[in-house]
């Protein structure tokens, strides 16, 4: 067996000479996302990309960041919501996909494409299931309740203990998840994600920053962790060979506090964060699950069934249970949150 760590053998698999994100069928061919569940979750991140840009007093050119952009897809349906519905803030608008993956076949030619964040724009970045991507290691509390690194070997999956954790990582887990005592408890060491968090927020001149992930806080760390494979629309076992998705949730507020501390040191006057649910944060911008009322079948069949589709697509973007699940990160610098997330349930709201 060749044995590593669960960072560097993740990096391989998934982005590493034909893994698995650079596989010609992407993501979609796996699994299924909030934004290819329906096209109504564009056209929320569109509604909310409209008020970045009132927020930021409508500048002459307004950036789209999508960051872990798979194929193209959400970047897609937000153009077109943006071009039917906002064709004046259209001609402003300055979209951007950041990925590992070659530039879609296909993609409009005015979507810039690189795998390096845009540094000094402002609008509204986006990261839908980018951080649970972002390698990391993984420590395990042995027998005699020591914290241990875990070893995998890529080819099988098997798992043995290493020595402890040491540096940031161990600092990391101190910090944000102190309560793995018993023997069997997992540890899942968040600094890369934080780091790749901050980078992203300091990316921003002004705008908004929004992470979309299955997520915890210190509140619910998942003893056990939570990490799990993917392939052809099934849960595997999480081997790290290149065949499968390799993911294990996020650790938001380790994530908001370092994006925080980024904004800062970018010399921001000001970075609100707000953290919410999936559910909270679509039903503000509009998407629920509300069915039309029966009386539009009579006077208008058609627009009661293109209606009750919608409603029912907006239930499984807002099911609590699924893709409502959700967390919502939203860190903003230089600007306020945007209207309408500030009426969601929030997690928590800080300021720094």
């Amino acid at each position: 067996m060749s044995w590593t760590g669960w960072r560097e053998a993740t990096q391989r698999a998934l982005y590493g000479e034909g893994g698995f994100y650079r596989r010609p069928e992407g993501p979609a061919g796996h699994f299924r996302t909030s934004v290819h569940a329906s096209a109504r979750f564009a056209e929320a991140v569109a509604r909310l990309l409209a008020e970045v840009d009132e927020e930021l007093g409508r500048p002459a050119e307004l950036a789209l960041v999508d960051v872990g952009a798979g194929r193209g897809e959400l970047l897609r349906g937000v153009l077109a919501a943006v071009r039917r519905d906002r064709p004046a803030l259209a001609a402003r608008l300055r979209p951007h996909g950041v990925e590992v993956a070659d530039r879609p076949a296909g993609l409009l030619a005015e979507v810039a494409w690189s795998t390096a964040l845009p540094q000094g724009v402002s609008g509204l970045l986006f990261a839908n299931e980018w951080l649970d991507n972002v390698p990391l290691d993984i420590a395990e509390v042995d027998g005699d309740g020591v914290l241990r690194l875990v070893e995998v070997d890529p080819a099988t999956g098997a798992e043995r203990l290493a020595g402890p954790p040491a540096g940031p990582d161990a600092a990391w887990a101190a910090r944000w998840w102190p309560d793995a005592a018993e023997p069997g408890h997992r540890v899942e060491l968040g600094g890369p994600r934080d780091a790749a968090w901050a980078s992203a927020v300091a990316s921003l001149e002004r705008g908004a920053a929004v992470a979309v992930d299955y997520a915890h806080g210190a509140w619910d760390r998942p003893p056990f962790g939570t990490l799990a494979g993917f392939r052809e629309g099934r849960e595997v076992r999480p081997v790290p060979d290149g065949r499968c998705d390799v993911t294990a949730h996020v650790a938001l507020d380790a994530c908001a506090a370092a994006g925080t501390d980024a904004g800062t040191d970018a010399g921001a006057s000001v970075v609100h964060s707000l953290w919410t649910t999936q559910r909270e944060a679509l039903r503000a911008l509009g998407v629920g699950g509300a069915r039309p009322p029966l009386a539009l079948a009579s006077t208008d069949p058609a627009g009661y069934l293109r209606a009750l589709s919608g409603a029912g697509e907006g239930a499984e973007l807002t099911d609590p249970a699924g893709l409502g699940g959700f967390g919502w990160l939203v860190q903003t610098v230089r600007m306020p949150v945007p209207g309408s997330l500030r009426g969601a349930r929030e997690w928590q709201t800080c300021r720094s």
